[in-house]
């Protein structure tokens, strides 16, 4: 597979995104909750420089945004790009935000991050045009304009995690719905209470890594890393192949709903899982996918790796240049 800035060099030479498309720099910038990560492309000669901080501490909002900043600043002064010649920044945070208003709406395993004004912050930083978007929304039109999806027109990404989430690419643009919640696949209910009280469970809690732990711990065994459910242990085979069967039913659920062209997988559960996870799940969306609706829907990993938040607002920004 080619490297990532041949990739992203390859795709910027198609020059798809207007006028503004073929000069100055953009900055895509990754507030993730496993590290911070900035990405600078260069319009004019399709370059493509990152920086990374690989883990962060629980820190307040305003010392998390100063650290990813000066990140920023620094990797613009190793290629000796000003601010001026910023044209758009892009910013990924890992949970749903109102694109309205700029702010953040939720953070559910990130406390105090709620309503903070993340567009405003970075606009008055770097003095640049700034858009912010969820990091399953990014990743799902990184991997259409850059990544395995590259020239698809409808795509859909699920993000396997702490938490899980999607996003959906439409008409190649990323679809945010009424309120800026499409694609939350993970809120999605799709069963009773795995604990038997009969409360709607949703897929987050059944196959994010919390919920996989759970359901391996209520089988028997007992353990805290991901590797061990993705093991040769009996138990472990029991809860990955639920798992292959509740991700296989609502992927055919979203293929006969939104009929993508592609169905693109990603997170830590699909890389702890590797190839064969991903294939025993796009076997099965094959199959449950109703005789009338039948053709094949490729389902495969993500290829971005760890600065795919990044390349996604990379992405979302070039998409505003066209506007």
């Amino acid at each position: 597979m080619k490297d990532l800035p041949t990739l992203i060099g390859e795709r910027l030479t198609q020059n798809l995104w207007g006028v503004l498309g073929n000069q100055g720099y953009i900055l895509g910038i990754d507030l993730g909750s496993y590290g911070l990560r900035v990405a600078l492309v260069d319009l004019q000669h399709h370059t493509y420089q990152n920086a990374a901080i690989e883990s962060v501490e629980h820190e307040d909002p305003e010392t998390t945004v100063n650290r990813v900043i000066e990140l920023a600043r620094g990797l613009m002064a190793q290629e000796g790009v000003t601010v001026d010649r910023l044209v758009r920044v892009g910013v990924g945070f890992s949970g749903p935000v109102d694109l309205r208003h700029g702010t953040v709406r939720l953070a559910p395993r990130r406390p105090g991050w709620e309503n903070y004004p993340l567009q405003e912050r970075f606009e008055q930083a770097f003095d640049t045009v700034t858009l912010i978007d969820n990091d399953a929304n990014l990743i799902a039109l990184g991997e259409a304009v850059f990544g395995v999806g590259k020239g698809c027109q409808h795509l859909f990404y699920v993000h396997l995690s702490s938490g899980v989430g999607g996003g959906a690419v439409l008409n190649g643009r990323l679809y945010h719905g009424a309120h800026s919640m499409a694609g939350e696949i993970g809120h999605a209910v799709v069963g009773h209470g795995w604990d038997g009280d009969g409360r709607p469970e949703t897929l987050e809690e059944l196959v994010s890594i919390g919920g996989l732990l759970r359901r391996a711990a209520a089988a028997g065994l007992m353990t805290n890393r991901l590797e061990d459910i993705f093991s040769d242990h009996p138990v472990a085979r029991k809860v990955v192949q639920h798992t292959v069967d509740l991700m296989a039913t609502r992927i055919a659920q979203i293929i006969a709903l939104l009929d993508p062209e592609m169905v693109v997988l990603g997170g830590i559960v699909v890389r702890i899982g590797g190839d064969s996870f991903v294939e025993a799940i796009a076997s099965k969306v094959n199959h449950f996918i109703a005789p009338q609706f039948a053709r094949p829907v490729p389902v495969v990993a993500s290829i971005l790796g760890p600065d795919s938040v990044a390349i996604g607002a990379v992405a979302m920004a070039l998409d505003s240049l066209s506007d």
